[in-house]
């Protein structure tokens, strides 16, 4: 039987899963340990979280039944509190995550087509920030984002929502 998926927006009390996104977004290269949990309350990443619903905050949560299994959203953050595929103040950034067990089944690309269509009312572009080796780096590629500029082993994309 094949499994229908549903999309909503993310909404204040969707934050303890999208807690859980944050901790499921960061990369782990292959063969080293994964991250202390308590890694996404540092303030580098709990910007992208923390107090989810502030104007101008956007996200979708994808179900399996009544089962939240991934999500994609947005947060504008500020040069002072800048995040890792930050461009400007107005460009917000983007974060992905899905279940280990949902991957490669194309949710993260619905989800993604899904959020663009809601983000090109308000933003003309986003961003995110990606590790060079990391897999996902391809469905964005695929996805419309084109690389901006490269620090380290981490590139910041940028995509652009309207013509």
């Amino acid at each position: 039987m094949e499994t229908m998926f549903s999309i909503k927006p993310l909404t204040p009390h969707d934050q303890p899963f999208l807690w859980e996104m944050l901790y499921l977004s960061l990369h782990v290269p292959d063969g080293q340990a994964a991250f202390p949990r308590e890694i996404i309350y540092e303030p580098n990443l709990r910007h992208y979280v923390e107090d989810w619903g502030l104007p101008g905050d956007l996200g979708l949560i994808a179900l399996d039944e009544a089962l939240p299994v991934g999500a994609a959203w947005l947060r504008k953050l500020r040069e002072e509190d800048r995040g890792y595929g930050f461009v400007d103040d107005q460009t917000p950034e983007m974060g992905i995550a899905l279940l280990p067990a949902y991957r490669g089944k194309g949710l993260g690309s619905a989800l993604l087509e899904a959020l663009f269509e809601r983000a090109k009312e308000t933003y003309p572009a986003i961003s995110l920030s990606v590790s060079l080796d990391n897999p996902a780096r391809r469905l964005y590629e695929r996805m419309g984002f084109a690389p901006l500029r490269q620090e380290g082993d981490s590139l910041t994309m940028l995509k652009y929502l309207r013509q």
